[in-house]
């Protein structure tokens, strides 16, 4: 495997991998069973060894357990890893059910989050999202205090829009805006990208494959428990026309000698130097495919083919991106 190169994460940020490593699916979320630990420590110790060191958890994940676990992989090779940590989600009996963003709130979870990582400063601390349950000055003016005091180093922010970004970069100095963003999820483009842009913010990219969508092994229709019915993406005729819409990916993927899970990475990945793909992986098997994508370089007609037919809206209904 090659070794993933750095990139500044926003115009002043820290140097991070270009790809970055999404822990969440190894604990126990949307009533799935957490992944073999054993197996989990050692995919992310495999991608520190490969130069990945951009780490995202949340305290919220498996209640906690993803925080333990990424603090196990991490002991001894603390230099070795960039954290970053979402908070404020609120989860019950394996359900979100609301967002705690109080001041008083934000500095009892850092706390715990802390001792579960094992370590004295966490490098990104951003709200999961915003409710307007709280002003935003008192959110981020909190996580700004908590640099201050030197538990945080860089403030990151989440599922925001281009309004709240800007406001709360005004407040103090945003490093990286974390969104959904994939061929199938391109509503950010028209405002959102452009001011992250402007403002020097680096962009950390989930859902890449649009939960599942870009993969090219979904099939209609889902089975009856799969969480994905809860979306209407995922629901009836949406999903037929939606999957119609992935042979073209299927297609060019075929022909590149790739999967489409690489090529709608790569197409992330070719948006920007700014534009981190933050990648979900729970077993050490995924990493060669995932580091490879970094690498797929896509002709002019070929990214001409893949905007065009995958030009925003042309993904029928939501997914959890829309929250």
């Amino acid at each position: 495997m090659t070794t993933i190169a750095k990139i500044a994460l926003g115009k002043n940020g820290p140097m991070v991998s270009k790809l970055g490593l999404g822990c969440m699916r190894m604990s126990s979320v949307w009533g799935n069973p957490a992944n073999d630990e054993t197996e989990s420590i050692a995919t992310i110790q495999m991608a520190l060894d490969n130069g990945i060191n951009f780490l995202n958890t949340g305290d919220f994940y498996g209640s906690g357990h993803n925080e333990l676990l990424v603090g196990k992989a991490i002991k001894n090779r603390r230099n070795d890893a960039f954290i970053s940590v979402k908070f404020g989600g609120i989860v019950y009996n394996g359900q979100f059910i609301g967002l705690d963003l109080r001041p008083i709130a934000i500095k009892n979870f850092i706390n715990y989050s802390l001792v579960r990582l094992g370590i004295d400063t966490i490098d990104l601390y951003q709200p999961c999202r915003l409710d307007n349950s709280v002003p935003l000055e008192d959110v981020i003016g909190t996580v700004a205090d908590l640099i201050k005091e030197g538990k945080v180093r860089y403030l990151g922010v989440s599922e925001i829009t281009a309004e709240q970004l800007r406001k709360a970069h005004s407040i103090h100095p945003v490093t990286a805006l974390e969104i959904g963003y994939s061929l199938a999820d391109r509503q950010i483009e028209s405002n959102l990208l452009p001011t992250a842009e402007e403002l020097g913010i680096g962009v950390v990219a989930f859902a890449n494959t649009a939960e599942g969508l870009l993969t090219g092994e979904m099939k209609a229709p889902l089975p009856a428990n799969s969480y994905h019915n809860h979306f209407s993406r995922f629901q009836g005729e949406n999903l037929v026309k939606n999957l119609e819409k992935v042979e073209v990916l299927k297609k060019m993927a075929k022909e590149k000698g790739y999967s489409p899970t690489q090529l709608a990475i790569a197409w992330v990945n070719a948006q920007g130097e700014h534009i981190m793909p933050l990648v979900s992986m729970s077993r050490r098997s995924r990493l060669p495919e995932n580091m490879s994508a970094m690498e797929i370089v896509f002709t002019p007609e070929e990214m001409n083919t893949l905007n065009t037919h995958f030009s925003p809206g042309a993904i029928l209904g939501g997914t959890y991106l829309h929250r």
